[in-house]
């Protein structure tokens, strides 16, 4: 059994991209339903606007130290894993307020909102690519995958551009 370490019990931190966050998010995703890690993934995307992903390597190693520690539980569904939060886990969102809150109150900080919005629209996109590429390139042969990397490179090189104007 896993157990509670005085750094789990410290005050949440104030954003998605701080260390330890993220077990707070996904115990207000599991809050409002059960869900298997790519349903937690694609909510917190969404809660978010596409300003945070996280990767399933962060979300299944949390979900694991979440039910080893009894803030979730999982069991086995149709091919999946699915968790939900237990009575210890609301206990625990309810002493430690609602950090979502806070991270969006954060995130309505970041400048203009114009910018914002494209920011919003621009990391949006970045996760359509994303999942396009998880998954269809397996599926390509060498010379398109090589093409689809020269691409990337070509993207990479004109947005760095931008950025240095």
């Amino acid at each position: 059994m896993f157990h509670k370490h005085n750094f789990f019990m410290r005050p949440p931190p104030m954003g998605p991209f701080q260390r330890g966050a993220i077990k707070y998010l996904i115990l207000e995703c599991l809050k409002d339903k059960p869900s298997y890690g790519y349903e937690i993934i694609k909510e917190l995307e969404e809660r978010f606007m596409g300003l945070y992903v996280p990767s399933p390597g962060t979300i299944y190693p949390t979900l694991q130290m979440l039910e080893e520690m009894g803030f979730v539980t999982s069991k086995e569904q149709d091919g999946k894993r699915v968790f939900t939060i237990t009575d210890e886990g609301k206990r625990f969102l309810e002493e430690h307020g609602r950090v979502e809150e806070r991270i969006q109150d954060r995130l309505r900080d970041w400048g203009d909102p114009q910018v914002r919005e494209e920011m919003m629209r621009t990391m949006h996109e970045i996760g359509r690519l994303a999942d396009l590429l998880r998954s269809e390139a397996r599926k390509v042969d060498l010379p398109k995958l090589e093409k689809i990397r020269k691409i990337l490179l070509q993207a990479y090189s004109e947005i760095e551009n931008i950025f240095k104007e």
